[in-house]
């Protein structure tokens, strides 16, 4: 098969590695580095996440980037969900300061409305859904993971993104943006979502 053989969902260059780094050694045959690809490389469009939970945007996205490009394609949908917030930012997470995509100002904005509790109750953790679509639709998988941590009250480390500076995963005294990437994907929420969905992802790339 010529040209790419796997799609990611996002514009996100911080995913594609993440996804890459998975995916590296797991599928004989396959370059990850020019097999794996994201949206913006097949000209696909950004989808709308219109859907209430992780898993119906990340299934959303997942299947209209395949119909699109033609290429069997992975999305996700993540976020942080705070304990003393409900479970927000939740599915508005990338969007919580009101601009998307704005990490300084969701994490300042996130941090002052915490900035008051004690951090016995500051419990919260960052939850995946990862979904797994064919251009047919014949194939529609979701598997979900997440990271418990505890919200730091100020960023911490330069690594990752999004809400990464201030979470510190349980039993660590670091944030997540002070771990390596190898640190990292051993226990993130994406990790253990991608990881729950590689074996699906193998055998529809050993298809092809």
């Amino acid at each position: 098969m010529t040209g790419p053989r796997l799609v990611l969902a996002t514009h996100n260059q911080g995913k594609l590695r993440e996804l890459r780094e998975l995916l590296r050694g797991q599928v004989p045959g396959l370059d990850v580095d020019v097999d794996v690809v994201d949206a913006g490389a097949l000209g696909a469009p950004d989808v709308k996440e219109t859907g209430v939970t992780f898993a119906e945007n990340s299934r959303l996205k997942a299947s209209e980037v395949a119909r699109f490009t033609g290429v069997l394609a992975i999305a996700d949908d993540s976020g942080l969900a705070v304990d003393v917030l409900g479970g927000a930012p939740g599915i508005f997470s990338a969007r919580w300061a009101g601009t998307h995509g704005d990490d300084a100002a969701n994490l300042s904005l996130l941090l002052s409305q915490l900035a008051d509790i004690d951090a016995a109750h500051r419990g919260a953790r960052f939850v995946c859904a990862a979904a797994l679509a064919s251009p047919d639709g014949v194939l529609d998988v979701v598997e979900e993971g997440t990271l418990e941590g505890t919200l730091l009250t100020a960023p911490r480390g330069d690594g990752g993104f999004g809400y990464d500076p201030i979470l510190a995963p349980l039993g660590l005294a670091k944030s997540c943006a002070e771990l390596t990437g190898e640190e990292k994907n051993a226990i993130s929420h994406r990790g253990n979502a991608f990881r729950a969905l590689l074996p699906h992802i193998v055998e529809a790339l050993a298809r092809q």
